[in-house]
C-alpha cells in the first residue's frame, strides 16, 4: 500500500530547477548573460557618478538632482516608450538603446579622464541616459515574454531582478576599488565596455525561437487606451500605485546611503560601495525567492509593503554602521519581493497587445516618483540628516499602504491573485482562503 502511494505521488521538484527554469530557454539564457554584464557596468557607473557629483558639488542635494534628471525622462516619455515597445520589433529597439547607452558612458569617461568634467556635464548625460532608458525599460521587460512565453514569464521576471541585483552586488565593489586605485574616470570606461555583452547576446538570439506577438498598428488614442486599460483593472492599478509610492524612496536610497557614508559613518567611497553591496545581497535573496513563487496576491503584496515600511523605520534608528548594514539586507530583500511581485502581477494580467504600454505606465509611475523624490530626499539628507530621510521613507509608505489595504479590503479585492498557466493568456483568479 505504501509503495503504491509512493508510486502515484508526484515527484518533488528540484528547488534549483524551479528557481532557474527560464534559463533552460536558450534565447533567455543569452539575454540574461548580456544583462548581467550591462547591469554590473551600470552599477559601477552609478556609484562613480554619485561620488563624482558629491565631490564636484559637495552637496547631497546635487546627487538627488542627478538622480532626478536621470529619472525625469521616464516621467515625460514613459508612455511613449511603452508604445514603441508595442509597435516596433523589440530586439531591434534594444540594440539601438544599448548602443546609445554605451556612447553616453564613453562621453562621460572622456570628460572625466581628460579633466574637463563639470557638474552640468553629469546632469546633461544623466538626462540623455534617462531618455534612452525611457524606451529601453518597457521594451526590455515586454521582450521577456517573447523569449520565454507566458508559462515562464513570472519566473523570468524574478530572474531578471536577480540578474539586476547580482550586478548591484558586484558593481559597487568594483567601482569602489576603481575609484580608490585608478580614479573615477575608469569606472565610466568599464561601463562603456560592458555594453558589448548585451549587444552581442541580442545579435545571437534566434528569431525563429521567439514567441512572436503581432505588432500594434498605429492609430489615434493608443496612449489613452493604455491609461484606460489600467484604471479599469484594480489588479493592475493598485500594484502600480504601490510601486510608485515606494519608488519615491527606493530609487533614491543610494542618495541616502551616500549621505550616511559621508556624514554619519564618516567613511570613503569604499564604505559607500560596501553599503550598496550589502543592500544588493538582500535584494538578490529577495529576487531569487520571488522567482520561485507561482502566483501573487494583492494581499501578499500589501503585507510585504507594510513590512518594508517597518524595515525603513527600524533602520532609521540603527545605532551603528554594522547594525545599519544588517538592516539593509532586510530592506533589500523586502524591496525586491514587493517590486517583483508588483511587476509580475501587472505583466501577467496585461494582454499581449497592450503589455508595452502597461509597462510603460508602470515604469512611468515608479521611476517618475523617484524623479520627484530625488531632490526632496537629497535636501532632507543634507539639511535634516539622512536618518530623517530614512524615517520619512518608512512613515509615508506605511500610511499609504494602510489606506490602500483598507480600500481594497472594502472592495473585496485583497484576495485577487494572478498566476501563470500553460495557455497563451494569463489567468486571473479569486482565491477563497
Amino acid at each position: 500500500m505504501t509503495a503504491a502511494l509512493r508510486a502515484t505521488r508526484p515527484p518533488t521538484a528540484n528547488p534549483w530547477q524551479t528557481t532557474f527554469r527560464s534559463l533552460q530557454t536558450r534565447n533567455y539564457r543569452l539575454f540574461a548573460g548580456g544583462q548581467l554584464c550591462s547591469n554590473t557596468g551600470s552599477w559601477v557607473q552609478r556609484i562613480a557618478q554619485d561620488w563624482l557629483v558629491l565631490t564636484l558639488a559637495g552637496s547631497a542635494t546635487a546627487v538627488g538632482i542627478t538622480t532626478a534628471l536621470q529619472a525625469l525622462p521616464t516621467l515625460l516619455f514613459g508612455l511613449v516608450g511603452g508604445l514603441v515597445a508595442d509597435r516596433y520589433p523589440k530586439r531591434q529597439v534594444l540594440l539601438c538603446t544599448q548602443t546609445l547607452m554605451a556612447l553616453l558612458a564613453t562621453v562621460l569617461a572622456t570628460l572625466v579622464l581628460t579633466g574637463n568634467v563639470q557638474v552640468w556635464h553629469v546632469y546633461a548625460v544623466a538626462f540623455a541616459l534617462g531618455s534612452v532608458i525611457a524606451i529601453d525599460n518597457p521594451t526590455r521587460q515586454a521582450f521577456v515574454n517573447e523569449m520565454v512565453g507566458p508559462d515562464q514569464l513570472r519566473n523570468a521576471i524574478g530572474l531578471n531582478s536577480s540578474v539586476f541585483q547580482l550586478g548591484a552586488l558586484i558593481g559597487p565593489a568594483i567601482s569602489g576599488v576603481l575609484i580608490n586605485i585608478v580614479g573615477i574616470g575608469w569606472a565610466f570606461s568599464i561601463n562603456a565596455i560592458s555594453y558589448l555583452g548585451p549587444i552581442t547576446m541580442l545579435l545571437l538570439i534566434r528569431d525563429t525561437e521567439l514567441h512572436h506577438i503581432p505588432r500594434v498598428a498605429a492609430h489615434r488614442g493608443q496612449l489613452r487606451d493604455g491609461l484606460r486599460y489600467v484604471t479599469q483593472r484594480p489588479h493592475v492599478l493598485w500594484p502600480i500605485v504601490l510601486a510608485g509610492i515606494f519608488g519615491l524612496f527606493t530609487i533614491n536610497l543610494p542618495v541616502t546611503l551616500a549621505a550616511y557614508t559621508k556624514t554619519v559613518f564618516h567613511s570613503s567611497a569604499g564604505g559607500y560601495g560596501m553599503l550598496s553591496s550589502v543592500l544588493a545581497v538582500g535584494s538578490l535573496a529577495g529576487a531569487l525567492f520571488a522567482a520561485r513563487r507561482a502566483n501573487t496576491r494583492l494581499r501578499t503584496t500589501a503585507l510585504v509593503a507594510a513590512a518594508l515600511a517597518g524595515a525603513y523605520l527600524v533602520a532609521s534608528a540603527a545605532p551603528s554602521e554594522m547594525v545599519y548594514a544588517v538592516l539593509l539586507v532586510l530592506v533589500g530583500a523586502l524591496t525586491l519581493l514587493l517590486l517583483t511581485g508588483a511587476n509580475a502581477t501587472v505583466q501577467l494580467a496585461a494582454e499581449d497587445s497592450i503589455r508595452g504600454r502597461v509597462m510603460g505606465l508602470y515604469l512611468l509611475v515608479f521611476t517618475g516618483s523617484g524623479a520627484i523624490g530625488g531632490p526632496l530626499i537629497g535636501y532632507l539628507d543634507e539639511h535634516a540628516g539622512p536618518q530623517t530621510g530614512m524615517l520619512l521613507a518608512g512613515v509615508v509608505p506605511a500610511l499609504a499602504t494602510a489606506c490602500i489595504a483598507i480600500h481594497l479590503a472594502n472592495l473585496g479585492h485583497l484576495r485577487l491573485a494572478v498566476r501563470s498557466n500553460r495557455s497563451r493568456r494569463p489567468l486571473l483568479a479569486v482565491v477563497h482562503r
